[in-house]
């Protein structure tokens, strides 16, 4: 029997994570059809469908998504065999960029694992909000991204997705009759934009209860109960709790957190970016 090579195998997780067959071979540096020949043969080797395809995007099967994590721990294991071998331990200095939500609470993780496995590795850390981190990384000041997905940029490996919760404290309690208190980043902030998006279309009043820039100050200002705010449940600061309120707030639609890098053939950038994507994956 034939057995799967890395090389299906990388095809495939490249695939789900570029969200196509043309950026990953953009990303793999081959021809598209190369990389759907290697997954239908991937396909054909493992006895089942694992891409759903249509003419506007790919998804995973149910064979799919349990496929995706044993592939991503053979390519790991594949990349570290590699390295040792060649005995070149990774060095260099790589500048990251990652919204202040996911440093506060998910990237001292992501650094205690990245940095026991890769002692040699200068990183320097940036925080800020995702359109700030979008123009940084195009102006060539960052090398490797964590964001918000931006409207409309289909750039980026998909760290993971959620739905965006309306949090504030847990004893904070909605008054029916009056407009809505947001807790919002100032524009072009991803979430304010699409908080107000949302109530606006909901025909929800709203008023602007208190802007920062810093995500310790909207906690801040949710701690105390100046009113609500959107916001990932998976990066959740502490002391916050989801409103309870279903029926006086409209739901908020998903987001979707992306990793823009330099593309394959940088190790350091692809070595954090698979401890990202780790994270992501158990986390």
């Amino acid at each position: 029997m034939d057995r799967i090579s890395p090389e299906l195998l990388r095809a495939f997780v490249t695939v789900v994570e570029t969200g196509s067959f043309t950026a990953a071979a953009r990303t793999l540096g081959t021809g598209q059809s190369t990389v759907s020949q290697q997954i239908k043969r991937l396909e054909a080797l493992a006895g089942r469908r694992l891409l759903a395809r249509d003419t506007h995007r790919v998804a995973l099967t149910v064979a799919g998504e349990s496929f995706l994590d044993p592939a991503r721990k053979i390519l790991e294991a594949y990349d570290a065999l590699d390295r040792h071998l060649t005995g070149v331990p990774l060095r260099g200095r790589l500048r990251f960029g990652a919204s202040e939500d996911f440093v506060l609470s998910a990237l001292p993780d992501v650094l205690a694992s990245f940095a026991r496995r890769h002692p040699e590795v200068d990183l320097l850390v940036t925080a800020g909000l995702s359109q700030t981190l979008y123009d940084a990384f195009d102006a060539g000041q960052l090398d490797i991204v964590l964001a918000k997905r931006r409207a409309g940029d289909p750039r980026g490996v998909t760290a993971w997705r959620e739905q965006v919760a309306w949090v504030s404290r847990a004893d904070y309690a909605l008054d029916a009759t009056a407009p809505l208190p947001l807790l919002l980043y100032p524009p072009p902030s991803v979430t304010r934009a699409m908080a107000i998006a949302t109530l606006d279309a909901a025909r929800r009043p709203w008023r602007v209860a208190f802007t920062s820039a810093s995500l310790s100050g909207l906690t801040a200002a949710a701690r105390a109960g100046v009113g609500i705010m959107p916001h990932s449940l998976r990066l959740l600061p502490a002391g916050l709790a989801r409103v309870a309120a279903d029926t006086l707030l409209p739901a908020l639609p998903e987001i979707e957190f992306v990793i823009l890098g330099p593309g394959r053939g940088e190790p350091v950038a692809e070595a954090l970016t698979r401890s990202i994507l780790q994270w992501a994956t158990v986390g």
